[in-house]
This record gives C-alpha cells, structure tokens and sequence, in this order.
C-alpha cells in the first residue's frame, strides 16, 4: 500500500509564520487582542495578522510561495492537484460589493478562487477541490489529497485558508451567541465563546517513495481519516457521528492507541463539553492540547493550522500548552505547560457547524 508523508508546510497565524508560531505558542502567548475593527461595531476580542482585517489576496500568494521554497518544488506543475478549502472564502469581499454595488470583480471571488488561485499560481491543469465544511474543511482537505495520493498521484498540495473578519461574520456569530467578549479560554468554566483568527496552513504530499527518491524532509506520515455528519440531528448519546468519526480514524490508521490529540476547542459552551466527553470515551488518559487561546478560531483553516502544528509536535517532541485555560471545567489530561516526551502517533480532529466532522491521525 502506498504510504502519504507530508514533505512542504507553509503556515500563517496570528502569531507569524510556522516557526514564529511554534515558538510563541510553547511561550503560552496569545494573538489575541480586544480591538474596535469596524466603527459601527463595539470592540472584540480577535487574532488578527496584520493592523487591519486581512485578505486572502494576500495570504494565497504567500502561503503557496513559501510552501514550494519548503517543498523544494519548481514551477510550472501541470500535473499537481490542488485542493484547498475555506470556510468563508471571499465573504468581506460580498459584503463590500454588497455596500458600493459595484459587483464587476464579481467572478474573482467566487467561493472556489482560494484554490483555483494556488492552481494559477503553480501552472496546475490537474483536479482542482475547494471544500467548505465549516471549521472541518482543513482536515477534509487533508483527507482528499491523501485518497489522491494513494489512488495514484505523486504529489497534491493541500490546505485551508480564512481571513474571516468581516462585519456580517462578526455579527452573526455574536447573535448566535457563540462571540466571546473578552478572550478565548478553551474547556474553561469561565469560557465565553469563539474569538475569530486569521491565517492558513499549506502541505505538500508526496508518495513515500518518490519524496524519498528526491531527498526529500518528511515531516511525518498521514496514517488515515474519519469524515461523518451529524447534520440530520443533533450530537447524541454516545458521541454521535462525532464518535463515529474517530472510530472510523483509528481503524483506518490501524492504530488502538494515540499519544497526544489536538482538540477543536473552540471554548463555546457546547462544543468543549461535547469534546470532553469524547476524550472521557476513548481516551481518557491521553494528554490533550488546543491552539484557539493563541491564535484564535480560524474557521475552515483551523483544522489544517492544528495539522500543520501537530507535525511541529512531532518533529520537536515536544507537546505545547493550552493558552487562556485558567479554571479547568472538565476531568482531562490538559497540558498547560510544554512536555518534552516521546510522541508516535497524534491526533487532530474538527467539528464545524452544521454537523461536520473530521479527525486524523499522522506519525512521524
């Protein structure tokens, strides 16, 4: 059986890129700040990249840019599949089309341009996905290249990138009351809700074989996926198809065991106590770890942000803390400080609104 490693990363966060992200992140800093963005709008806790709200007209170029400087991959590749989601995609661009009813740019930011976007860039004529499963795109994207991969292709970049921020998304998360209005304090008592982030995380994926023909670096090894819904119904007993999911990741990656799992934690009221009581059934023991108390809830690139950190893990060996956590609310093995151990298998996983689930699980 073909085996799928990750040879390229290319991370942006509220904290920098991936180095200066893992760096901060096991320093227990945080992106996060209360800011007044918009001036109809009172201030919000938010993880933003730059001064203003960014865009992924620049995040795009950036990202595929140092993805193949990391990869060592040379342009044109007419042969490489690109798939890359996004949960928002060009939505602050809607709204101010919206507001000026100027829509003569209208077909640049249809929601598939993130990925048709990195295709121009490489020169790809090859499948291009751009899925949308709400904060389980990252994870959903992983999960397509690697079928790619093994099915037959050589090479697939992958990824999910948001720059979210906008007045409609923030107003909508705040009637529906998911908005914190401080800070993100993730499996907290104290917790108030989702502070939104911006950033993105890019992969290479290679075949085993063929990266190593190249002298490629192997950041790990993507070992599986479980992808379910829990969209007809409401999160059961049991864990739902949020259990369902993990059942399926282990299984697939033929694994009975995980060393550490990188939580959603989006510090809402029902998600961190749905994860908790998945930890409770399957891995009670297992050390857990989030990264929203740092850099935010990315939306659709959250997932592939934990991946990306999660293969930063391994390569150091080191788990990082849970930043903004302070009143633990739930019996888990959180890590608050970080833990230099010895780490095989991780697991990632991501529940979106709307139902959406995905989990993986990658080795080094």
């Amino acid at each position: 059986m073909r085996e799928v490693v990750c040879t390229g990363i290319a991370l942006e966060s509220a904290l920098g890129n991936l180095e200066t992200t893992w760096v901060q992140l096991l320093a227990g800093a945080t992106g996060i700040s209360k800011r007044q963005v918009f001036p109809d709008l009172p201030a919000f806790p938010v993880a933003m990249i730059g001064a203003q709200p960014g865009s992924l007209d620049r995040l795009i170029p950036n990202l595929t840019t140092t993805l193949l400087a990391d990869a060592g991959w040379q342009t044109p590749l007419p042969n490489c599949p690109v798939i890359i989601g996004s949960s928002r995609a060009y939505q602050p661009q809607w709204e101010e089309m919206a507001k000026s009813g100027n829509t003569s740019s209208v077909l640049d930011y249809l929601p598939h341009m993130p990925a048709i976007g990195v295709a121009r860039l490489i020169g790809s004529t090859s499948a291009v996905l751009a899925p949308m499963a709400a904060c389980a795109t990252g994870i959903w994207a992983i999960e397509r290249g690697y079928q790619m991969i093994l099915h037959g292709a050589d090479q697939v970049i992958v990824g999910a990138v948001e720059a979210p921020i906008s007045p409609l998304t923030v107003v909508g998360f705040q009637k529906m009351g998911a908005m914190a209005t401080d800070g993100c304090y993730p499996f907290d008592k104290n917790r108030q809700g989702l502070v939104l982030g911006e950033g993105g995380a890019f992969f290479t994926l290679e075949e085993r074989s063929i990266a190593a023909a190249r002298g490629a670096k192997i950041y790990g090894q993507i070992l599986g996926c479980g992808l379910t819904n829990d969209a007809s119904h409401a999160w059961g007993v049991g864990g739902g198809a949020g259990a369902t999911a993990v059942q399926q990741c282990l299984e697939r990656s033929s694994l009975n065991s995980v060393d550490q799992i990188i939580l959603h934690g989006t510090s809402t009221q029902l998600n961190d106590r749905y994860e908790a009581s998945l930890i409770k059934q399957f891995f009670p023991d297992v050390p857990v770890t989030g990264h929203k108390g740092s850099i935010g809830h990315t939306l659709g690139a959250a997932a592939a942000i934990s991946v990306a950190l999660a293969f930063r893990s391994l390569h150091c060996q080191i788990m990082p803390p849970t930043v903004g956590c302070t009143d633990l609310e739930f019996d888990l093995n959180l890590i608050r400080q970080p833990v230099t151990t010895k780490l095989q298998n991780l697991m990632c996983w991501s529940f979106g609104f709307g139902g959406q689930n995905a989990v993986v699980a990658i080795s080094i």
